[in-house]
């Protein structure tokens, strides 16, 4: 059984900023991938930023210059720093990561969401 949780969400004011966790627990092997995405009432998921179990990082082009995504593998925790929120920035913040339990096999896990709210 893999778990993964979140924290760091909150209310946070337009230019303000937040740190966003992601721990990951269980029956892991390796861990893969790890991300977050993001979801804003009415309209459809999309990715926010990757990091690759090497360090290699993507970002939508929303957010690059603004939010930084880093990993820790020993603690098997993947965070993103936001900063400069803007109002549009408000969504509920999934973790994903791409995990193996076996060797031979990895299935993708997401943790249950944390709120981002930014006021104007």
């Amino acid at each position: 059984q893999v778990e993964l949780v979140e924290s760091g969400g909150g209310l946070v004011q337009a230019g303000g900023s937040l740190r966003l966790s992601c721990a990951a627990s269980g029956s892991i092997f390796s861990i893969n991938r790890m991300g977050w995405y993001r979801q804003a009432p009415g309209k459809q998921r999309e990715l926010v930023a990757g990091i690759t179990s090497g360090g290699s990082t993507n970002y939508a082009d929303s957010v690059k210059g603004r939010f930084t995504i880093s990993r820790d593998n020993a603690k098997r925790t993947v965070y993103l720093e936001m900063n400069s929120l803007k109002p549009e920035d408000t969504a509920v913040y999934h973790c994903y990561g791409s995990i193996r339990t076996m060797p031979t096999i990895a299935y993708d896990y997401w943790g249950q969401g944390t709120q981002v709210t930014v006021s104007s």
